[in-house]
């Protein structure tokens, strides 16, 4: 264990910093190398794996209360156990979800979904963008999805 982490870990249990703050400085810490500059730590944190998927969603209605908020995060290990569980489901009952999702007019194969198809998603999430239309001009509605 490094002395950053070390440190962090010891701040926890002291009660000076929340759980969530740790967290996001112990993924500070592993994404940023000692010695690198701030131009050095972007582009490798950029390439480094993602650990969260996050979607995000305002929505302000025009004559009501207030605006609407979604901020849903989920960890990408999640994703990644959820698909290598996906290979542990007995193929009749595959077969079952597939004809139910096609019935249902969904084309997909959950006999296709594996780990490194995944990382290939993963990967094409950094491009990801959302169109939202709407068909009631008083409600104005932004949609982000990205990994972080």
């Amino acid at each position: 264990m490094n002395e950053n982490r070390r440190q962090i870990l010891q701040m926890l249990s002291e009660g000076k910093i929340s759980a969530d703050e740790a967290e996001r400085l112990i993924t500070a810490v592993e994404e940023r190398p000692a010695g690198l500059s701030s131009a050095g730590t972007s582009e490798s944190a950029s390439k480094g794996r993602p650990k969260y998927l996050r979607v995000q969603v305002d929505a302000e209605d025009i004559g009501k209360e207030g605006p609407t908020k979604v901020n849903v995060r989920v960890p990408m290990q999640l994703l990644r156990a959820g698909v290598k569980l996906a290979g542990l489901i007995p193929a009749q009952a595959l077969q079952r979800a597939n004809v139910a999702m096609h019935e249902k007019g969904i084309p997909f194969d959950l006999s296709q979904i594996k780990p490194e198809n995944l990382e290939d998603l993963i990967e094409q999430l950094n491009d990801l963008s959302v169109d939202v239309d709407q068909k009631d001009e008083a409600t104005k509605v932004r949609v982000k999805v990205f990994c972080e």
